[in-house]
C-alpha cells in the first residue's frame, strides 16, 4: 500500500500540470499520508535533480538594523525589540573577506543580506562593484537580498554578475497582513518578476510555524512553482526575544521533514533548502531532511548561530551526500573524525552510581 502510495505520488508530479493542490494538502496531513512514504517519493525527484550532492550557502549580514519594515518574524525590525548589534554596511574590504572565508569553508553560494526597504542608487553602484570583484576571484555563485527590487536595479545587478536575487513571500497573499504591514505581497511579487525579466535566478522561499494553515503552506509552493524559482529555502521560525512573533507554532519534526516534502514534490528541479531552524525544530530527525533537500546554510543564519561547521559537514557524509564545492568535503570533516576515534572511558562514578547509597530492606 506504501509502495502503491509512493508511486502514485511520484506519478503526479510529473504530469505536465504537476501536483495538484489536494494532493500536496494530504502530504502534511499524517492522517492521509505515511511519511516515508513522502520522504521516498521526495528522494527520488531529489536525486534524479541533484543526485547525492549538497549546495552549502554561507549568509553574510552585511548590514544589520536601521530597517523601517514592521515584519513581525524580524529581528532587525522597527517592530522588534530584539537585542541585536546594529550597524551599518560593511566596509568593501571586510565584505570580500567574507567572500573569501566562505569559499575556504565549502560554499557553493555567498549572499549578501542587507536590511531595509530597498536599496538606494548608491547602494547599488557600491553592490555592482563588490559583486563583479567577487565573482572575479571565487569559483561561486552570488545572491542579494536587499529588499523591494527595481526593473532598473535588478538589470544593474545582473550586469556586475550576480547569479541570484533573493526575496522570500515567507507566507502566503491571505496571510501575508498578519506578518506585515508596512509593504504588501505585491510589492514582493514584482520583485521576484523583475529579477526573472533580468534573467536572474530567484531563490525565494518561506517561513514555516507562523501561524499559517497548511492551505497556505501549500499556496507558497505552488506560487514558487508558477515563477519556477531555481532556489527555495524553507526556514522553520526561531522565536527570538523582542521579537512581535513569541513562539514557533505547529512544528514538530515529523511535520517539518513533510514540508521539505511537500516543496521538494511541488517544485521537483528547484534547489530546497533546509534553512533557518532546522537544528530547533528537525531536532534529532534533522539528516532525514536531505533525503528531500539538497541545500542547506552553514555558519547559522542572519542573527542566530547555528550548529557547529564541523558536525553540518559531517552530518552530510555520514548520509552518504558531498558537497558541490572546489573543496572537497574530506576537507572539512578530518578533524571531526580524527576526535570522534578517541573513546574515554567510564569513571568509577559512571559504572558505579549508588555505590554508597544505603538500601532499605526490601519487605
Amino acid at each position: 500500500m506504501k509502495t502503491f502510495f509512493m508511486n502514485n505520488l511520484i506519478d503526479d508530479v510529473q504530469k505536465p500540470e504537476g501536483l495538484s493542490f489536494q494532493s500536496a494538502l494530504s502530504i502534511l496531513d499524517p492522517s492521509r499520508t505515511d511519511l516515508l512514504s513522502c520522504l521516498q517519493a521526495a528522494y527520488f525527484f531529489r536525486v534524479k535533480y541533484f543526485k547525492h550532492e549538497v549546495l552549502v550557502h554561507i549568509l553574510n549580514n552585511v548590514q544589520n538594523g536601521f530597517c523601517p519594515e514592521d515584519c513581525r518574524y524580524c529581528a532587525q525590525s522597527k517592530s522588534s525589540g530584539a537585542a541585536i548589534d546594529i550597524y551599518p554596511m560593511k566596509p568593501e574590504a571586510e565584505i570580500l573577506a567574507e567572500a573569501e572565508d566562505a569559499f575556504r569553508k565549502g560554499a557553493h553560494c555567498y549572499c549578501m543580506v542587507f536590511a531595509g526597504t530597498g536599496p538606494s542608487p548608491a547602494r547599488i553602484v557600491e553592490l555592482t562593484r563588490i559583486i563583479r570583484k567577487i565573482k572575479s576571484n571565487f569559483a561561486m555563485d552570488v545572491c542579494v537580498s536587499a529588499g523591494i527590487v527595481t526593473p532598473e536595479q535588478a538589470v544593474e545587478l545582473k550586469t556586475a554578475g550576480l547569479d541570484r536575487l533573493n526575496h522570500n513571500l515567507n507566507t502566503s497573499e491571505r496571510n501575508y497582513g498578519n506578518i506585515c504591514t508596512t509593504h504588501s505581497y505585491s510589492d514582493r511579487i514584482e520583485t521576484l518578476r523583475a529579477a526573472k525579466t533580468a534573467g536572474l535566478q530567484l531563490c525565494s522561499g518561506t517561513i514555516i510555524g507562523m501561524g499559517e494553515t497548511h492551505e497556505d503552506v501549500v499556496e507558497v509552493a505552488s506560487r514558487l512553482r508558477e515563477f519556477k524559482a531555481e532556489s527555495i529555502p524553507v526556514n522553520f521560525y526561531i522565536p527570538i526575544t523582542g521579537a512581535a512573533i513569541k513562539q514557533a507554532q505547529g512544528l514538530t519534526p515529523e511535520y517539518c521533514l513533510r514540508v521539505l516534502c511537500l516543496f521538494r514534490l511541488m517544485n521537483p528541479a528547484s534547489e530546497i533548502r533546509m534553512a533557518a531552524g532546522r537544528e530547533m525544530h528537525l531536532r534529532s530527525l534533522e539528516v532525514m531532511g536531505l533525503y528531500a533537500a539538497n541545500s542547506i546554510f552553514l555558519q547559522g543564519y542572519l542573527n542566530v548561530q547555528g550548529e557547529d561547521n564541523a558536525r553540518t559537514m559531517q552530518m552530510i557524509a555520514d548520509a552518504g551526500f558531498t558537497i558541490k564545492s572546489e573543496i572537497p568535503l574530506e576537507h572539512h570533516t578530518q578533524s571531526t573524525c580524527d576526535k570522534n576515534q578517541n573513546s574515554i572511558l567510564k569513571t568509577i562514578s559512571d559504572l558505579r552510581p549508588f555505590q554508597h547509597t544505603e538500601k532499605t530492606p526490601i519487605k
